[in-house]
């Protein structure tokens, strides 16, 4: 590991002892970094915001985002505490940021009671057998967005 991913990682877990210890959100972080310099940062915050999708990884990456004016993270990189849940590395691919780099894995976090393993094994289930009942509902015009989507000439794609 170079000393940049060093000093970035360790920027994230001390980020994470201070969510832990503040009692806002569980006990990760992360930090968005471009060219160098953190241009983002997060900390769980689910509990203090009451926000189940206020995690460290998406809270990071809408703080670089609004820092840099877009809503596309290429050339970035993003340094977690511990690896990143499905809803975080979800934002992370769409995010598109060039690489991941984690401190904890799962089972770390497993252990302290962050247990992803039941969502890993959902995302792997056809949809008729998932946990939570899952409907496909056919209805008239329902794409129509995506025509409209389809057919607008100055969209930003993404």
């Amino acid at each position: 590991m170079s000393d940049d991913s060093s000093r970035f990682m360790r920027e994230a877990l001390r980020f994470a002892v201070e969510s832990a210890a503040s009692g806002n959100g569980g006990p990760f972080a992360a930090v968005v970094v471009k060219d160098g310099e953190v241009v983002g940062r997060g900390s769980n915050g689910v509990t203090g915001q009451n926000d189940p999708t206020a995690h460290a990884e998406v809270q990071a990456i809408r703080d670089a985002c609004g820092n840099l004016s877009t809503f596309r993270l290429d050339g970035c990189e993003i340094y977690c505490s511990s690896e990143p849940c499905p809803m975080c590395l979800g934002a992370i691919y769409w995010a598109r940021l060039d690489r991941i780099y984690y401190a904890n894995d799962r089972g770390v976090a497993a252990e302290a009671g962050f247990d992803d393993a039941f969502i890993y094994d959902e995302i792997a289930r056809p949809i008729g057998r998932r946990v939570l009942p899952t409907r496909h509902l056919t209805v008239d015009g329902a794409d129509e967005a995506f025509r409209v989507w389809e057919d607008l000439e100055d969209r930003i794609e993404y």
